[in-house]
C-alpha cells in the first residue's frame, strides 16, 4: 500500500481540528508522514487524551485515605487495605463497539480491564459491570443485550475471574448507542505494585502474548465520535479476543514481575503500540527506540501506520531489566507465548520508530499524551431548556391507581427492576471460592484470603436521575452506591468512575456532564471515598431519534469489612423478627419507576438529598450491623419502600417469607409505598433486641419507626398491599427470562 500524502484534508479525516493540525506540524517543525499522522490523532482523540474533560476531572478528590496512586497516574486505582496488601481496581467502557459488534465488544472490554490490572501485578479476583440497553420490546435491544452478556461470561468464565456483581437499567434513550462499562479488581502486596513507566536508557522494550494484526485499527478515534449508519463499516475497529491466551499472559506477568525481570508494563489497549509506547516513556521522562520490523504479526502486508495502531487483544508492552532478557523470554515461553525485544529505552524523549533500518516515524513523547502537552479545553457550557419542563410535576394530576397490588408487580416486573439471574446466571461467580455474597443483592462481597478481611463492591448509577438533575442525580449516584456497600457491611473507601455522556461540542451536554462530575465530587469528598481513576466516554449518540443516552455517570464503589463475618444479606431471616424502616419517606414521586413505568412519564426533580444526613444513616447502620444485632439489611432504591419489602421477602429464592408492616402515614398511597427518597434502609432483627437498636438509634439521633414483623406467606402492607410470595416471586423472577427466551 502506498501511504497518502499528508495534508490538512487528511488530518480532518482523521478527527483532529484545524489548530490540531498546525499545532502537530509546528511541535514536529514539518509535516508529518501517514504514520505520524496516525499516532496523533490517536492520541489526541479523546478516547485517549481527554481534552474534553480533564480539566473539569482535576476537580474530583483524587488523593487521601489510603490510596498508593494517583487518579491517572496509572493503569488502575489501588487502595491499601492494611495487611501489607493493596487491592487494585477501575472500571472502563466498551460502548461503541459494543453497538456495532456486541459479542466481541463486551468480550474484549473484560479483557482490556483485566489486563489494567495485572499489568499492575495484582492478581484478578473479581469482575463487574454496568449495563444500558433500550427497552426489550426492541429486537435491537435484545439482540445487543444477548451478545454482550454471552461475550461477558465466556471470557470471563474462560479466564477464570469471577464476574460477581453488577446492575442494568433499561430505556429507549440507550437502544442505539448501548453502555457496556466492564470493571475489575485484583489483589497485590502493597510493596509489589509495578508503574506503566519505561525508564533506564538501554533497558530492553519486548512486545509480548498476541500477535499483531488489523483489528481495532483507530478504535480509539471510532470510539471519539458518534455513532452513525457508517459505523456498520467500521466492524473491524472491533478487536477479537482469545481469554485463553489472556490466562497465560496473566501467569507469564506475575512470574517475570516476582522474579524482579522488569521495570514496567502496560497494557496495549486504545491506540496499541502507539499508546504503550509514548505513556511509558512520558511516565519515566524517557524516550524509545523500536524496530516494527520485529513485531510478530498475523497478517501480510501491514504498514507502519496498521502495526502501530492495532489494538489486537492480549498485547501488552514489557520494559524489562538490561541483562535479564534471557530470563524474561524464558519466562514467556514456558508458558507458550511470544516475547519479542522490539528496541529499547531512550534518554531523548522521543519514540522513534523504524521498519528495516528505515525510520519511519518520530515523535515526542510528551506532547502526545494526557497529562503532557496533548491538548486540554474547556467547552462552553449551557443550561438545557429542557429540564424547565421535565423538572415539573404535579402529583395531584394523577389518580391513586385503583389496585395498588396489581400496580406493584407491575413494577416488580419492570426489566430495570427485576431479577437480572437471567443475566448473571450466564456468569460463573464462584471461581476462585472467594465470593462471600452472591450476585444479586446491594453488593457483592468477597474474602480476603488469609485475613479476616472482606471487600465489597457495588456499581450504580440511575441514568434518568442525571438526565433530569444532573449535579443531584450524581450526587446519589455515590450515595447509592455508598449504601449498598455499607448495606452489606462494608465501610466505604474509594470509588472508580465510568462517565458516559454525549457529545461534548454540545454546550447543553458539556454542561450535564460539568454538573454530574461537580455532584460526584462533593459527595464524594462528604463519604471521603477518593476517586482512584476510571474512564470517559463521549459521543454516546446515535441516528435511531437522533439523540443522546441519559448522562450516567457510573460509580464503582469499594467497602471494606475488617471482619467478613460482619458481611450482611438483604433478605428476611426469621418468622417473627422485627422490620425497622431506617430514614424519612418525603412527600416526591418524581423522577422515579413508579411515574415512568405506571404513568408512562418522565417527569418531576429527582429526590432531595441532604449528604449530612445520608452520611449520619449509613454510619448508624454500619454500627448496628457490627454489633451483631441486625439479621438483614436492604437499602431502598427504584421502587421505593414496597419494592424493597417485596425483594426482602423473596429475593432468596430457597428461603422466601412474608411480612406483615402497618405503617401510619399521612402520605398519599401511591407515595408511601414508591416514593424513591434517599437515605433509607430496610433493617431486620430479633425481637428481643428491640429496646437495645432503639436506644442506639435515639442516641446516634436517626430516624426510624418499627413498621412490621416477617411472617406468613404473604407481603401484606396496610390495606393496601396483599400479595401472596408465589406471585411476587413470579412475577420478580420469570420477567427477563420470559422476554428474553420467547423473542431471541
Amino acid at each position: 500500500m502506498k501511504e497518502p500524502e499528508v495534508n490538512l484534508e487528511l488530518g480532518l479525516q482523521h478527527g483532529l481540528s484545524e489548530e490540531e493540525y498546525n499545532r502537530m506540524v509546528e511541535i514536529l517543525g514539518r509535516v508529518p508522514n501517514y504514520t505520524e499522522l496516525g499516532i496523533f490523532s490517536v492520541m489526541w482523540s479523546e478516547h485517549c487524551s481527554y481534552k474534553n474533560s480533564i480539566a473539569v476531572l482535576k476537580t474530583l478528590p483524587r488523593e487521601g485515605g489510603a490510596l498508593l496512586t494517583k487518579a491517572g497516574e496509572e493503569n488502575a486505582g489501588a487502595v491499601d487495605i492494611g495487611d501489607g496488601l493493596a487491592v487494585v481496581f477501575k472500571i472502563e467502557s466498551h460502548n461503541h463497539p459494543t453497538a456495532v459488534e456486541p459479542y466481541q465488544a463486551a468480550a474484549t472490554g473484560i479483557g482490556g480491564i483485566l489486563r489494567d490490572v495485572f499489568t499492575m501485578g495484582a492478581r484478578p479476583i473479581a469482575a463487574l459491570n454496568s449495563l444500558r440497553f433500550g427497552d426489550l420490546k426492541h429486537p435491537r435491544a435484545r439482540y445487543l443485550l444477548d451478545g454482550a452478556v454471552r461475550g461477558i461470561g465466556d471470557y470471563g468464565n474462560s479466564f477464570g475471574v469471577p464476574t460477581v456483581g453488577g446492575e442494568i437499567y433499561f430505556d429507549d434513550c440507550y437502544l442505539g448507542n448501548p453502555l457496556v462499562n466492564a470493571m475489575a479488581v485484583g489483589i497485590v502486596k502493597s510493596d509489589g505494585i509495578v508503574s506503566g513507566t519505561a525508564e533506564g536508557a538501554g533497558n530492553p522494550v519486548f512486545i509480548v502474548g498476541s500477535s499483531t494484526g488489523r483489528d481495532g485499527i483507530h478504535g480509539a478515534t471510532f470510539a471519539s465520535e458518534e455513532i452513525s449508519e457508517k459505523s456498520e463499516s467500521k466492524r473491524p475497529s472491533v478487536q477479537i479476543g482469545d481469554p485463553f491466551t489472556e490466562k497465560l499472559l496473566l501467569e507469564a506477568t506475575l512470574e517475570i514481575i516476582k522474579e524482579d525481570l522488569v521495570i514496567g508494563i502496560q497494557d496495549m489497549g486504545a491506540a496499541g503500540i502507539t499508546c504503550s509506547t509514548t505513556e511509558m516513556s512520558d511516565r519515566g521522562g524517557a524516550g524509545m527506540k523500536i524496530d516494527i520490523s520485529k513485531v510478530p504479526v498475523r497478517e501480510e502486508g501491514m504498514i507502519p501506520y496498521e502495526i502501530m495502531l492495532s489494538e489486537s487483544q492480549e498485547r501488552m508492552l514489557v520494559v524489562g531489566k538490561k541483562g535479564k532478557e534471557e530470563e524474561l523470554k524464558a519466562v514467556f515461553k514456558k508458558w507458550g507465548l511470544p516475547a519479542v525485544q522490539i528496541g529499547e529505552v531512550t534518554d531523548d524523549g522521543m519514540v522513534t520508530v523504524s521498519r528495516n533500518g528505515e525510520v519511519v516515524a518520530r515523535v515526542p513523547a510528551y506532547d502526545l499524551v494526557l497529562g503532557g502537552g496533548a491538548p486540554v479545553y474547556e467547552r462552553e457550557r449551557k443550561r438545557p431548556s429542557y429540564l424547565d419542563e421535565i423538572q415539573k410535576l404535579d402529583i395531584d394530576s394523577f389518580p391513586v391507581p385503583d389496585d395498588l397490588n396489581r400496580t406493584l408487580l407491575k413494577l416488580l416486573s419492570a426489566p430495570s427492576i427485576a431479577n437480572k439471574g437471567w443475566i448473571y446466571h450466564q456468569y460463573d461467580h464462584m471461581v476462585r471460592t472467594n465470593t462471600a455474597i452472591f450476585p444479586g443483592g446491594d453488593a457483592a462481597v468477597l474474602r480476603v484470603r488469609k485475613t479476616r478481611k472482606g471487600l465489597a463492591f457495588s456499581t450504580d448509577c440511575n441514568g434518568r436521575y442525571c438526565y433530569i438533575n444532573p449535579r443531584r442525580g450524581a450526587m446519589i449516584a455515590v450515595s447509592e452506591s455508598a449504601r449498598n456497600v455499607v448495606a452489606s457491611g462494608a465501610k466505604p473507601v474509594a470509588i472508580t468512575n465510568c462517565l458516559n455522556f454525549g457529545n461534548p461540542y454540545k454546550p447543553e451536554m458539556f454542561w450535564c456532564f460539568y454538573e454530574a462530575v461537580m455532584g460526584m465530587g462533593e459527595a464524594c469528598r462528604k463519604f471521603d471515598t477518593p476517586v482512584t481513576g476510571g474512564n470517559v466516554s463521549f459521543y454516546n449518540e446515535d441516528q435511531i431519534g437522533g439523540r443522546a443516552v441519559y448522562p450516567t455517570p457510573t460509580i464503582g464503589m469499594m467497602g471494606i469489612l475488617e471482619d467478613i463475618d460482619h458481611r450482611m444479606t438483604s433478605h428476611f431471616k426469621d418468622e417473627g423478627d422485627a422490620i425497622i424502616l431506617i430514614g424519612k419517606t418525603h412527600n416526591e414521586l418524581g423522577a422515579s419507576e413508579y411515574i415512568r413505568v405506571i404513568h408512562d412519564l418522565i417527569k418531576g426533580d429527582v429526590p432531595a438529598l441532604d449528604l449530612d444526613y445520608e452520611q449520619k444513616n449509613q454510619e448508624a447502620v454500619l454500627e448496628l450491623i457490627k454489633s451483631g444485632m441486625v439479621k438483614s439489611c436492604h437499602d431502598l432504591a427504584e421502587g421505593g419502600l414496597a419494592i424493597a419489602l417485596a425483594e426482602c421477602c423473596i429475593i432468596d429464592h430457597n428461603s422466601q417469607i412474608g411480612c406483615r408492616v402497618d405503617i401510619e402515614s399521612d402520605l398519599r398511597p401511591d407515595i408511601l409505598l414508591f416514593s424513591e427518597s434517599q437515605s433509607r434502609f430496610l433493617i431486620s432483627i430479633d425481637p428481643k433486641n428491640n429496646d437495645e437498636v432503639e436506644k442506639r438509634l435515639k442516641e446516634l439521633g436517626i430516624d426510624y419507626r418499627f413498621i412490621g414483623h416477617v411472617q406468613g406467606e404473604k407481603l401484606i402492607i396496610n390495606d393496601l398491599i396483599d400479595i401472596s410470595m408465589t406471585e411476587l416471586d413470579d412475577k420478580w423472577y420469570n420477567s427477563i427470562t420470559r422476554i428474553m427466551e420467547q423473542q431471541i
